[in-house]
């Protein structure tokens, strides 16, 4: 009898030790989910581009893909634009991405994109234009799709190597940005993943 109560005592036991361990699992391996703002976030363009931002994201749901097309002899640089934060609109607030690591982006473009981290407000409150804007290159890659891993510690203020580092606690979006369009250049974005 005592070694039938002992089994049971001891499968009870092991039981709540397990439901305890599995209670106090990591957080970040259950909700560090990977976001893909192609797939989560409207995207918003500025500049002489022959998309407007209705294609865009029709595209963007239906293909799974983001396209930006120069206009024929564009003037002025073309800027495409999401929120790390679904907001509906090309303002919102700042997000806290301590528990990533980098952005995995898979690309594809004719051109040279500066890719802008722009960071909220002082307060913490706010993503509204100006502030802080630390950047790296995303190389030419007109052939075939590239994917890239970019650590946080790689954006750079104005891109210098020695300029301040991106507050990682405090971004609001992604700038992709193509300072001298020529007719015809092309960008195209098939993920955006916070890992």
């Amino acid at each position: 009898m005592k070694s039938k109560i002992f089994s049971i005592l001891g499968s009870l036991i092991f039981t709540t030790i397990l439901f305890v361990f599995l209670s106090f699992a990591p957080a970040e391996e259950i909700s560090n989910t990977k976001i893909d703002l192609v797939k989560t976030s409207t995207w918003f363009i500025a500049g002489p581009a022959k998309e407007n931002q209705e294609t865009i994201n029709k595209i963007r749901k239906e293909k799974a893909v983001v396209k930006v097309t120069a206009k024929d002899n564009p003037t002025g640089e073309i800027e495409l634009n999401v929120m790390i934060t679904e907001s509906g609109s090309n303002d919102g607030t700042p997000t806290n991405l301590s528990d990533s690591k980098y952005v995995s982006i898979t690309y594809k473009s004719s051109h040279l994109i500066k890719l802008q981290a722009r960071e909220g407000n002082l307060e913490g409150t706010g993503c509204i234009h100006g502030g802080s804007h630390p950047r790296v290159d995303l190389p030419v890659s007109d052939k075939k799709f590239t994917t890239i891993k970019i650590p946080w510690t790689d954006f750079k203020q104005d891109g210098d190597p020695n300029g301040k580092t991106l507050d990682i606690y405090n971004i609001c979006k992604f700038n992709f940005v193509n300072y001298n369009p020529v007719s015809g250049a092309v960008l195209e974005i098939k993920s955006v993943v916070l890992k």
